[in-house]
């Protein structure tokens, strides 16, 4: 997809549909006004007959008149005193998925209603064709030839800014491509079956993106992980007939500090598929764990566009992979594992697993150098019944680490909720056999899963849960069924604050 800033006139944008956002409710005066009249009235009578309105990402499609376009989608962005990076990012996704089925091969886009207050039109032209990548990411397309409602493959995005905006409108919207690309590549991660992708292919596919962008990658197998101590990491993956595979990626030198003076850090749990063990699922839906490796998927896809933002950025991206299913040698509830700190665990239940391989994982990130840490998760259903499917929940100390990365979510367009890590909870994760077991009483469980996390990182942290974010069971009018690609920004530009700019 080529992208073009054009610096006319909206009413004079070159496209096969010009896009007009409508923030509150329209008033057919300046040069919205003067869009409808060049459409022969088009906007104002979808308004007056109720099909022209300012809720979020409602459309209607009118013929173009005297317009250089062929024709004009209108699309709802709500209020102006609502209107946030999230709701502009997602205009940019409804906008091409609009076009579901049918046949178009450039689409303009007139940023100005959308700019104002803190957002300037740079900004926005980055959320805008972030959102028209992610938008045209279509999972169908991993399995099927083609079907009817494929979504349009562009061949020109064109956003309609004026001149004097123009060179730092592109720059940003180049920006927001690789992003969104990299968004579409933890989707794809996600999204792909499990019996195509086990940890030995997930560990592939982190070598040919490494080799792809210049980054250092080291993959351990069963053996250096039993000789390095990571008890719970193997004691996961030991039923499957593919053995879990520890995947590290590093940008920049062995444990060199980014401007900020960090070396950051990004774990990602990546559950090849979760049966849930000896402590078995129930069926409904079971076919969702495939699911279960997003974490891994979001990580690796982040250093990868890291890579290509800013080049030699330091950063690291551990991904443990495993698959968790019954089998003559599953850890079986009951079971003491010792973890690679040296704690012991009682594993209680053979289902709570990302929390294990996690453990694990962040230990070994300190290891190789980390002096921060953010680990993304499908953790728990309680996450995704307290927020639903549109809120990532989120744990970490201290607090102004926290709020690193809560600036960095703000920044992606994403929600971020933090939650407090109760101490007086943690009683009830003690074992009679060893220093804790992996999983207490449902009541609090967000809580006592970041709670037992923590007990595996010294430095300062942050646990994003992204079991509710990370999947669409549905799509919406910005985003096919399946993988979302949540967090996946937020990761991006926590890393790319310490980039250096010169």
């Amino acid at each position: 997809m080529q992208l073009r800033l054009a610096t006319d006139q909206p009413w004079e944008a070159q496209a096969d549909v010009l896009v007009v956002p409508i923030v509150g409710e329209p008033a057919f005066d300046g040069p919205l006004g003067e869009i409808d009249r060049r459409s022969g009235g088009e906007l104002s009578t979808l308004a007056s007959l109720g099909e022209l309105k300012a809720e979020r990402f409602a459309s209607a499609l009118a013929a173009a008149g005297d317009l250089a376009a062929g024709r004009v989608l209108a699309i709802g962005a709500g209020d102006r005193a609502a209107l946030d990076r999230e709701t502009i990012r997602k205009i940019g996704a409804t906008a091409v998925r609009r076009f579901a089925g049918r046949r178009i091969r450039s689409l303009a886009i007139w940023l100005a209603p959308l700019a104002g207050g803190e957002q300037d039109v740079a900004s926005v032209a980055e959320l805008v064709a972030r959102g028209v990548v992610e938008g045209a990411y279509d999972p169908r397309s991993l399995y099927r030839a083609d079907h009817e409602s494929a979504l349009p493959e562009l061949e020109e995005l064109v956003l309609v800014t004026p001149a004097a905006d123009g060179p730092a409108a592109r720059a940003a919207a180049e920006r927001g491509v690789i992003v969104g690309e990299g968004a579409n590549l933890a989707r794809t991660l996600a999204n792909r079956a499990a019996n195509e992708v086990d940890p030995e292919a997930m560990a592939e596919e982190a070598r040919a993106i490494a080799a792809a962008h210049g980054l250092w990658t080291d993959v351990l197998d069963e053996t250096r992980a039993a000789e390095l101590g990571m008890g719970m990491f193997l004691a996961v993956g030991q039923g499957s007939d593919s053995p879990p595979r520890m995947i590290v990626m590093r940008s920049g030198g062995e444990g060199e500090r980014d401007s900020l003076d960090r070396h950051l850090a990004l774990v990602g749990k990546g559950v090849c598929f979760d049966s849930g063990g000896l402590s078995i699922k129930p069926a409904d839906r079971m076919e969702e764990m495939k699911m279960d490796k997003t974490g891994a998927a979001t990580v690796i896809a982040a250093i990868a566009t890291v890579a290509r933002l800013a080049p030699g950025t330091p950063l690291l991206a551990v991904a443990p992979a495993v698959e968790n299913m019954p089998g003559p040698h599953s850890t079986r509830p009951g079971d003491v594992v010792r973890a690679m700190n040296g704690q012991y665990v009682d594993i209680t239940n053979t289902d709570a697993e990302g929390r294990l391989i996690l453990g694990d994982a962040m230990t070994y990130a300190e290891r190789l150098g980390a002096t921060h840490v953010v680990d993304v998760a499908t953790l728990t259903g309680a996450v995704a019944r307290a927020f639903g499917h549109l809120v990532t929940g989120g744990f970490g100390s201290p607090d102004e680490w926290f709020a690193s990365v809560a600036t960095a979510a703000e920044r992606a367009g994403e929600r971020l909720w933090k939650l407090p890590l109760v101490e007086d909870y943690w009683p009830e994760m003690e074992s009679w056999y060893g220093d804790m077991v992996n999983s207490g009483s449902a009541d609090g469980g967000l809580i006592k899963s970041a709670l037992f996390l923590r007990r595996f990182v010294t430095v300062p942290w942050v646990h994003l849960d992204i079991a509710g974010t990370a999947y669409f069971r549905k799509a919406t009018p910005y985003a096919a069924r399946g993988a979302t690609g949540a967090s996946h920004a937020t990761l991006v530009e926590l890393a790319m604050a310490g980039a250096r700019t010169a």
